[in-house]
């Protein structure tokens, strides 16, 4: 009875060992590197926006599906948002979707969910705020990846 109790736990912890890094692949680590006050290590956009969608991911992580997006996406839906200088969400608005309502409700609220953000550093502010541009890719069942720390399409 304890041998195979102890198979099934190692059965479990090795697959969720395996999804885990099945759906990061190519993408590093998946924690925020911040200082004491909690604001990001990134010195780059690119750097910030890797982050804040790693923590988008992490927080969402039961609307997050695993693996290769499908070849047809359901939904691709373009947001736009702007986190201030303590890592508030300012704003946040769809800038290009195929009007599925409940994709777009998805992503926004996926953005909403993950603040406060890691507050950017001084050198990223512009006019004491950062724009962010990030693409959700939806499949079918209404799960998705965010673009920049997404694997390739299927057909790709």
């Amino acid at each position: 009875m304890i041998t195979i109790r102890l198979r099934q736990c190692v059965l479990c912890l090795s697959v969720l060992v395996l999804a885990g890094c099945a759906g990061n692949q190519g993408t590093g680590s998946t924690a925020v590197e911040t200082t004491r006050d909690g604001t990001s290590t990134a010195d780059s956009i690119g750097e910030y926006k890797l982050a804040l969608a790693h923590r988008i991911a992490a927080v969402n992580s039961t609307k997050v599906f695993i693996g290769r997006p499908q070849a047809l996406l359901r939904s691709v839906v373009v947001v736009k948002y702007v986190v201030d200088a303590n890592g508030s969400l300012v704003r946040s608005e769809i800038m290009r979707s195929n009007r599925d309502r409940v994709t777009e409700a998805t992503a926004l609220a996926s953005v909403k969910q993950t603040t406060p953000f890691p507050k950017p550093a001084p050198a990223l502010l512009r006019n004491g705020r950062v724009e962010v541009i990030e693409t959700w890719l939806f499949n079918k069942d209404g799960r998705f990846q965010l673009r920049t720390i997404a694997e390739p399409q299927m057909n790709e």
